[in-house]
C-alpha cells in the first residue's frame, strides 16, 4: 500500500466520520422536532408554548453535539487509521504462503491430470493471496511468519492421475477433498502426518490398494469417506485409536477380512458404513456398547455366523442393515432398542420364530424376507404409526395374518404402507381384508390364496406393485397470470414455492444424496426434510425446491435441489458471498447431522447463468482481501463504537436537562419489520383510535411487560391491546418471542394473536378479547360471581389441554415457563385459554446422537410461587416445569389461596392439610357444593403435579386424561354462575355421589349408619 493509497483512504474515512457526526446530531434535532409535532395530541396552547421552548433549547444543544462529535471522532479516527495502515504494511511484507506448502502444491499438481484446466492458475502468484482454485488458507499469518493452507477442495473437477505423497507437507490442513474425480493409485500414507486433518474426503474415485495404518493416528479426524473406490486389504486396527471419529464410510470397495473388534472403543462413532465389501469372520458382539446410530454392513460374507444377541441392546441405534451377509441362527430380540427406525436382515439364513416383543414405536421399515424364519407373524407388528414397509416374503411362516397390522393404522396422504408376505405358508386372514387405498398387500404363494371364501382374496394374490417412489419435474410450472414475463435467458425461472407466484429468480443447482436414510418412502418426510435443510442453511422454506429424487441401490436417495433467493430480499440472484456461504456449508459438512435422514454427500454444486463467473472455491482469506478487510473493518468498528459512546453521553446529558424529551424514545427503538401469515400489522393510529388514544378508562390490566387496553377496531371487533412500557427490561425479547410463537400456535385453549404494531417505536400485541378476565380475577373475588366446582374443573381441563398442545402438538414443541392463574383467561363462555408467551422457550429436539435432550438449560424466569423448585435449583427447564406450575393453579382453584401469601406457600399448606386429614377445611368457601370423591381425586392430581421430583409428576397428557375421568364422575349440573352474596344451599343428588355442601353449621363427624343408610352425607369443612 503506497502513500497515495493511505492518503486517499484517510480522506474517505474522514468524510465518513463527518457524515456520521452530522447524522447523529440530526437524530437529536429530528427527535426534538418530532417531539414538537404534537398537533394531533390536542394539547392546550400554554402546553404547546412550553414544549416549543423545550424544542428551541434542544435545537441549540444539537448544534453543540454536532461539533463535539465531529471533532472527537475525526481526531480519533485519523490516529487509528494511520496505525492500521502501518499494521497492514507490516503484515503485507510477510503475507506469503509457507514455501514448503507452495512446493507441495506444485508436486500435487504435477501428479494430477487436469483436462479442464481447473488448476491453470496454480502457476501464478502466491497460493493464499492469488486465489488458487480449490486452495483455502487461514486468514492470519502464523507465528512462523507464513500463511498456511487450511482446506484443499478439488471435488468434481474431472481430475485423474494420482495423489501425491507431498500432501503430507500441508501440515495445517483441516479438509482434504478430492471427491467425485477419476483419481487412481493408492492413498499416500503421508496423509497420516497431517495431525490437524478433520475431514478426509476421497470417495467416488478409482483408488486401489489398502487403507494406510497411519490414518489411524490422526487425533482430530472426524470423517473418513473413501467409499465408491476399489480399495482392498482389511480395516486397519489402528482406526480404533481415532479419538474424535464420527463417520467411517468405507462402503462399496473390496475391503476384506475380519472387522476389528477394537473399533468398539470408538465412543464417538455414530455412522459405520462398510456395506458392499468382502468382509468375513464374525460380527463383534462388543459393538453393542458403542453409540452407533447407523450400522450398515450389507452384502458381505460372515460365513454362517450368528447375529450376536447383544445387538438387541444398542442404546442409540436407529438403523441396522445386515442384508445378504450369510448370517444364520435365530433373530435377536431388538425390542429394547428405543429409537430403532429401520431394520433389514433379508437374504440371510436366519431360522426360528420372529421375536414376539414389540419393536420401537419409531419403526418405519422391517425387512426380514428371504430367510428360513418360521412360526406365526407376531401380533406386536400391529398398529405401528410410522410403518412404511413390512417384508416377510420367502420364509416358512404359518398360521394367520391379523388385519390389525394395517387396519388400525391411520395413514394420511402421502403416507403409504407396503406389506409383502409372498411365498410363506399362511393359511388364514383374521378380520376384514379390505385395506385402505394407500396400503399394498402381497399374499401370492400362500395357501390362503386357495381359499375362495376369504373376502377379496384374489385382489392380493396376483402380481402386486408397491408403486415407485420417485419424483421428476418436467417443467417449471407456475400459477402466475403472466407466465411469459419470466426471462428464459440466464436460467431464470418462477420460484415454485414463493408467496408470490410471479417471483422470477435464478437458482443454485445442487446434487445431493442421502447415503443411509431411516425410511423407505420419502413423501411423508419431504416437508420435514425441507425444514431441516433450510434451517441448516439459514434459508426460508420457499427458497428450497426438490426438483427430483430417485432411490438408488443401497438404498440411497439421490435428489436434485434448487435453491432460490428469498422473495423478501428483492433480488433475483444470490450474491457471491451467499453462494460461497451455502457451498461451504455443504463441503465443510456444516449442515448438521440428522439421525433420521442419515449422512449426506454433495454430488455437485452447479453454477449456471449469472453464477457461471464465480470461481469455486474462493479463498477464505488472503492478504489481498481477507486480512486487509479485517483490519479496516476493525478500525471502522472501533471508530463507530467511540462515536456511539460520545453520542450516548451527550444524549444522556441532554435528557437529564430535559426530562420531557423521553417522548423521543420512539426514535431509539428499532423497528421490527416482519410479515407473518395470518397476523395483521396495525398502525399506531389504528390502535390509538381503537382505545380513544389509550384512555385510562380502556385500561383493563397491567403486568411487567406493560399495560393492557380494551380496544374496538373499525370493524367493531373488540380486542385486547398489550402495550409495552418504556423501560421494560425484557420488552423487546418478549415482543419478538410472543409474535413468533403465537403466529403458529392455534388451539381453542390458547389466546389467539390477531396482530401487532411496531410503528413509531411502539411495541403492541393485539389479541382476541377475553371478556371474563383471568382465573385469578375470579378466585380473588374481583368478579361479581364465583365459579362453582364444575366450572373450575372445566377451567382446569381447558388449561391442561392448552399446555398439552404446546408440549406435544405444536411444531416445534414449546415450554410456556410462566403458567399462572393470571395468565389463564376466560372467554365469554368461560372457556379457559392460556395466554402470555413472552417467557416461552422452544422444547429441545433430536440432537446429533439421536436423543431428545430432557431439558433446556436457561436462566430462571417465571413467577414466584409457580416456579418448579428443580428448575429453580438446576436451571433445567422441562415439560414437567410447566406441569408443576399448572399444579399450583389447580391448588388455587381448590382453595382460592394465592401461591404465596404472608409467607405461606400453597403447596406446603395443602400438603399439610391433606396429610392431617383436614383437606376439606381449606377448600374455597365460594365454590358451592362439590362431590367429595372428585375433590379427593383432584387434590391427589394437583399434589402429584407439584411433586418436588420432576420424574414423579404426570405428563400433560396424563393430567388431561385424569381430569376428564374426574369430570365424568361428576353428576349432571347446570353449570350456572353462583352469586357470591347468595346463600349456598344443599343440592340433592343420587345416592351414588357423595356431594359436598359448604354450610358451616354441619359437623365433620359422620356416623357409620350414615354411610350405609342410603342417605348421602353432606360435609362442610370449617
Amino acid at each position: 500500500m503506497n502513500d497515495a493509497d493511505v492518503s486517499k483512504q484517510v480522506q474517505q474515512m474522514i468524510m465518513f466520520i463527518r457524515q456520521e457526526a452530522e447524522e447523529k446530531a440530526n437524530e437529536i434535532s429530528v427527535s426534538a422536532e418530532e417531539d414538537f409535532n404534537i398537533e394531533n395530541m390536542q394539547i392546550v396552547n400554554p402546553e404547546r408554548k412550553k414544549i416549543r421552548q423545550e424544542f428551541d433549547q434542544q435545537a441549540k444543544q444539537a448544534v453543540v453535539c454536532q461539533h463535539m462529535i465531529f471533532k472527537m471522532s475525526t481526531q480519533f479516527y485519523v490516529s487509528v487509521l494511520l496505525s492500521c495502515c502501518v499494521a497492514v504494511a507490516a503484515v503485507s511484507a510477510t503475507g506469503i504462503t509457507d514455501p514448503s506448502e507452495v512446493k507441495a502444491l506444485a508436486d500435487i499438481k504435477r501428479k494430477l491430470i487436469d483436462p479442464m484446466n481447473y488448476l491453470g492458475n496454480w502457476t501464478k502468484g502466491d497460493p493464499c493471496t492469488s486465489n488458487w482454485t480449490g486452495v483455502l488458507c487461514f486468514g492470519i499469518v502464523s507465528s512462523d511468519g507464513y500463511l498456511h493452507v487450511q482446506e484443499l477442495e478439488l471435488l468434481n473437477m474431472n481430475l485423474s492421475g494420482t495423489l501425491s505423497p507431498a500432501l503430507g507437507q500441508l501440515s495445517q490442513l483441516t479438509i482434504l477433498d478430492f471427491m467425485w474425480n477419476e483419481i487412481t493409485g493408492s492413498i499416500p500414507s503421508e496423509i497420516g502426518n497431517i495431525a490437524s486433518l478433520e475431514l478426509l474426503l476421497l470417495n467416488g474415485n478409482k483408488l486401489t490398494g489398502s487403507l494406510p495404518e497411519e490414518l489411524g493416528y490422526l487425533p482430530n479426524l472426524d470423517r473418513i469417506q473413501v467409499d465408491e473406490n476399489s480399495l482392498s486389504g482389511s480395516i486397519p486396527k489402528s482406526f480404533a485409536n481415532l479419538p474424535n471419529i464420527r463417520h467411517l464410510h468405507l462402503n462399496n470397495n473390496t475391503i476384506g477380512g475380519q472387522i476389528p473388534p477394537e473399533l468398539s472403543n470408538l465412543s464417538t462413532l455414530v455412522h459405520l458404513l462398510v456395506d458392499n465389501n468382502n468382509l468375513s469372520g464374525y460380527l463383534p458382539p462388543s459393538f453393542s456398547t458403542m453409540n452407533l446410530q447407523i450400522l450398515q454392513l450389507d452384502n458381505n460374507n460372515f460365513g454362517g455366523n450368528e447375529i450376536p444377541p447383544s445387538y438387541g441392546s444398542f442404546s442409540k441405534l436407529m438403523k441396522l442393515s445386515l442384508r445378504n451377509c450369510s448370517l444364520s441362527g435365530p433373530m435377536p430380540d431388538f425390542s429394547p432398542i428405543p429409537f430403532l427406525s429401520y431394520i433389514d436382515l433379508s437374504m440371510n439364513n436366519l431360522t426360528g420364530p420372529i421375536p414376539a416383543n414389540r419393536l420401537s414405536e419409531n419403526i418405519t421399515t422391517i425387512i426380514l424376507s428371504d430367510n428360513q424364519l418360521n412360526g406365526s407373524i407376531p401380533a406386536s407388528f400391529s398398529d405401528f404409526r410410522f410403518l412404511q414397509r413390512l417384508s416377510l416374503a420367502n420364509n416358512l411362516l404359518t398360521g394367520s395374518v391379523s388385519t390389525n397390522i394395517w387396519q388400525n393404522v391411520t395413514l394420511i396422504s402421502p403416507s403409504k404402507l407396503t406389506i409383502n408376505l409372498e411365498n410363506n405358508s399362511i393359511s388364514n386372514i383374521t378380520g376384514q381384508l379390505d385395506p385402505p387405498a394407500n396400503v399394498s398387500i402381497s399374499l401370492a404363494g400362500n395357501p390362503v390364496c386357495n381359499n375362495v371364501n376369504t373376502q377379496n382374496i384374489s385382489q392380493f394374490c396376483g402380481q402386486q406393485s408397491g408403486g415407485v417412489d420417485t419424483k421428476f419435474t418436467s417443467s417449471n410450472s407456475t400459477s402466475c397470470p403472466f407466465p411469459s414475463s419470466c426471462p428464459t435467458d440466464n436460467y431464470y425461472e418462477y420460484v415454485p414455492e414463493s408467496p408470490n407466484p410471479c417471483f422470477c429468480a435464478s437458482p443454485l443447482r445442487v446434487g445431493y444424496r442421502l447415503k443411509s436414510p431411516s425410511f423407505s418412502y420419502f413423501p411423508p418426510y419431504e416437508l420435514l426434510f425441507e425444514e431441516y435443510l433450510t434451517g441448516s442453511l439459514d434459508l426460508e422454506l420457499h427458497q428450497l425446491y426438490i426438483d427430483s429424487y430417485d432411490w438408488e441401490e443401497g438404498p440411497r436417495l439421490k435428489m436434485y435441489l434448487k435453491l432460490y433467493p428469498a422473495y423478501t430480499s428483492n433480488r433475483t440472484t444470490f450474491n457471491e458471498s451467499e453462494v460461497l456461504r451455502i457451498r461451504d456449508a455443504y463441503t465443510a459438512w456444516r449442515v448438521p447431522d440428522n439421525d433420521f435422514f442419515g449422512p449426506y454427500e454433495l454430488l455437485n454444486f452447479t453454477l449456471l447463468g449469472p453464477y457461471s463467473t464465480i470461481v469455486l472455491p474462493s479463498p477464505k482469506s488472503g492478504m489481498s482481501k481477507g486480512v486487509l478487510a479485517a483490519i479496516v473493518l476493525a478500525s471502522v468498528a472501533i471508530v463507530a463504537a467511540v462515536s456511539l459512546v460520545v453520542f450516548l453521553l451527550v444524549e444522556r446529558r441532554r435528557r437529564r436537562a430535559n426530562p420531557r424529551s423521553s417522548i423521543a424514545r420512539k426514535q431509539l427503538l428499532s423497528r421490527i419489520s416482519m410479515k407473518i401469515e395470518g397476523v395483521k400489522e396495525f398502525t399506531f393510529r389504528e390502535l390509538a383510535m381503537a382505545t380513544d388514544n389509550f384512555n385510562i378508562s380502556t385500561e383493563v390490566g397491567e403486568g411487567g411487560y406493560g399495560k393492557v387496553y380494551r380496544g374496538c377496531l373499525l370493524d367493531k371487533t373488540v380486542v385486547a391491546i398489550k402495550r409495552a412500557e418504556e423501560g421494560s427490561l425484557q420488552g423487546q425479547q418478549e415482543f419478538l418471542t410472543e409474535i413468533k410463537l403465537l403466529s403458529r400456535l392455534h388451539h381453542r385453549n390458547l389466546v389467539s394473536l390477531i396482530g401487532y404494531c411496531d410503528e413509531e417505536g411502539e411495541q403492541m400485541l393485539v389479541y382476541e378479547f377475553m371478556p371474563n378476565g383471568s382465573l385469578r380475577d375470579w378466585l380473588s373475588g374481583k368478579a361479581k360471581e364465583s365459579l362453582n366446582f364444575n366450572m373450575r374443573m372445566q377451567a382446569a381441563l381447558g388449561s391442561a389441554k392448552g399446555i398439552l398442545y404446546l408440549h406435544t402438538e405444536a411444531n416445534p414443541p414449546v415450554f410456556h415457563r410462566d403458567i399462572k392463574a393470571s395468565n389463564i383467561l376466560l372467554d365469554s363462555h368461560l372457556i379457559a385459554k392460556v395466554a402470555d408467551f413472552g417467557l416461552s422457550r422452544l422444547a429441545p429436539v433430536l440432537d446429533n446422537e439421536g436423543v431428545i435432550p430432557s431439558h433446556v438449560s436457561t436462566v430462571v424466569k417465571g413467577t414466584p410461587g409457580y416456579l418448579d423448585p428443580e428448575y429453580f435449583l438446576t436451571h433445567k427447564l422441562t415439560d414437567k416445569s410447566d406441569v408443576y406450575s399448572l399444579g399450583v393453579v389447580f391448588l388455587e382453584l381448590l382453595t382460592g389461596m394465592h401461591p404465596i401469601s404472608h409467607g405461606k406457600n400453597i403447596v406446603r399448606e395443602v400438603n399439610m392439610a391433606n396429610e392431617s386429614g383436614m383437606m376439606f377445611s381449606i377448600i374455597d368457601n365460594k365454590m358451592g357444593s362439590y362431590p367429595a370423591e372428585c375433590i379427593e381425586k383432584f387434590v391427589a392430581l394437583s399434589l402429584r403435579c407439584c411433586h418436588p421430583k420432576p420424574e414423579d409428576r404426570p405428563s400433560a397428557s396424563e393430567v388431561v386424561r385424569e381430569l376428564e375421568n374426574i369430570i365424568k364422575m361428576m353428576p349432571e349440573s347446570d353449570n350456572i354462575l353462583t352469586e357470591t352474596s347468595s346463600v349456598y344451599t344443599r343440592k340433592t343428588f343420587p345416592p351414588s355421589s357423595s356431594y359436598m355442601s359448604r354450610n358451616t353449621d354441619i359437623s365433620l363427624g359422620i356416623s357409620g349408619s350414615d354411610l350405609v343408610s342410603g342417605v348421602v352425607p353432606t360435609i362442610n369443612p370449617r
